[in-house]
């Protein structure tokens, strides 16, 4: 147990932006021996080989290459989770100086928490395009300040006296983070001074940035006994873990030589929180045209791709709303998950979370088989509650598809809390998901 935490705090502590996530899981993969493969480059592929490919920085394929009948029932498993997270994003030209003060022009990305974000110190990361040989091929560089540079203060209660009441924020207004002191006659351009410094380069020569702010402070274990994790960005770095636990099964049965039935193969996809309607999204035709050239590399038809699809299970890997003792009245009679209860199946109706009978009988099954604690979830009638990419990604890759993850609080605040079991009750069912059956 104690080791799955650890793992899931270093994933944490690396994965300060889309970008980091993505490198900080191509780093992994490449130390369990997956092959980098390239989207702008042929792909030759044998089985029993481990790869992986970036798509557009944020997103990865990692897939393994088993043997026998690669369209045949089953032979296709896929595992999904997102790269991105709740938070702030910085505009162009973001530096301002407003009566003295060194402020940021930002904006929300995806439904975070707002005022948990004030009040703590925030650092930014992310990528920075940098003038290069030609005007179709910037010098991108990853950034990540990697220290506390800023803070969002809130307005003293002597000067709000209601704000213990519940007072709306406005994004525009109050949430402007404080970067600098720079006195009355300040320049606004010390940010992007500050950025050059940390991309190396000359201010003049930025063309562009896509950069977030992240909690600064590092995640730790709490409670009793240790019992719970406090941390930034577990929604949805656990499910990245878990994906990418799965896959590390996957190349050991491979280099032991045993090479298990069909494809396995994890996509972490970028932009979740957004809708998932990008280039790098889910709800794009990049999964598909990943599982096309899979395929085709390994001299089957399309006819087969499809055999396979239709035959296929997806994981889409996900957090899920934990009972908060607190507002009990907000969840389901009868379905209320609890941290370290583990691995909760997420069901709705409105199929908000991907999911039926079939599929929920087989991650049971698999639960039951393996001894892994599992747990269920809908939503209150009178909440709609959220959603994730499952739906998203069978509608366009249309195959069997569970949505699952670990039970969360705090979902969306600037620093959630979970169960410090569950992880390695996700990682479990990930691995047995992926080498056994």
């Amino acid at each position: 147990m104690y080791d799955s935490v650890y793992s899931l705090l270093e994933l944490v502590k690396e994965s300060v932006s889309p970008w980091h996530t993505a490198a900080a899981a191509a780093g992994r993969l490449a130390k369990d021996g997956f092959r980098r493969l390239d989207m702008r480059e042929p792909w030759r592929i044998e089985q029993g080989g481990c790869y992986y490919v970036e798509a557009f920085g944020s997103t990865v394929f990692a897939f393994a290459v088993g043997e026998g009948d690669f369209a045949a029932p089953g032979s296709l498993r896929i595992t999904a989770a997102h790269t991105d997270f709740p938070g702030l994003r910085v505009k162009p030209s973001a530096g301002m100086v407003k009566d003295g003060y060194g402020v940021l022009n930002v904006e929300p990305y995806g439904g975070l928490i707002l005022h948990s974000w004030q009040d703590r110190p925030l650092s930014v990361a992310g990528k920075v395009a940098v003038r290069g040989g030609s005007p179709f091929s910037p010098d991108v560089r990853m950034v990540d300040f990697a220290r506390p540079v800023m803070t969002i203060p809130e307005l003293a209660i002597h000067m709000n006296r209601k704000v213990n009441e519940g007072t709306a924020i406005s994004r525009q207004k109050e949430m402007l983070p404080l970067m600098a002191v720079p006195g009355k006659d300040g320049d606004k351009s010390f940010f992007l001074e500050c950025l050059a410094a940390e991309a190396g380069c000359r201010m003049e020569d930025i063309l562009s940035y896509e950069l977030n702010l992240y909690a600064y402070e590092a995640g730790c274990q709490l409670g009793m006994a240790g019992e719970m994790v406090s941390a930034p960005r577990l929604d949805n770095i656990t499910s990245v873990e878990a994906c990418l636990q799965g896959m590390k099964a996957a190349a050991l049965e491979l280099s032991g030589g045993r090479l298990f039935q069909g494809i396995r193969l994890s996509a972490l996809f970028d932009n979740e929180e957004i809708g998932s309607r990008t280039k790098q999204g889910a709800g794009s035709a990049v999964l598909l045209q990943v599982l096309e050239r899979i395929y085709t590399a390994l001299g089957c038809s399309r006819e087969q791709l499809w055999q396979a699809v239709s035959g296929g299970f997806m994981l889409s890997v996900d957090v899920a709303h934990g009972l908060q003792p607190n507002y009990p009245e907000k969840y389901d009679a009868t379905s209320r998950p609890v941290l370290n209860g583990g691995v909760v199946i997420k069901q709705a109706a409105s199929q908000s979370y991907a999911g039926d009978a079939e599929a929920v009988a087989v991650v049971s099954a698999i639960c039951r088989q393996e001894g892994i604690a599992c747990q269920s979830f809908v939503n209150h009638s009178d909440e709609p509650g959220g959603s994730t990419l499952g739906s998203i990604a069978s509608a366009l890759v249309p195959m069997r598809t569970m949505d699952i993850g670990v039970p969360l609080l705090s979902m969306h605040s600037a620093r959630e809390t979970m169960g410090s079991w569950d992880q390695a009750a996700l990682n479990r069912l990930l691995q047995s998901f992926i080498v056994n059956f």
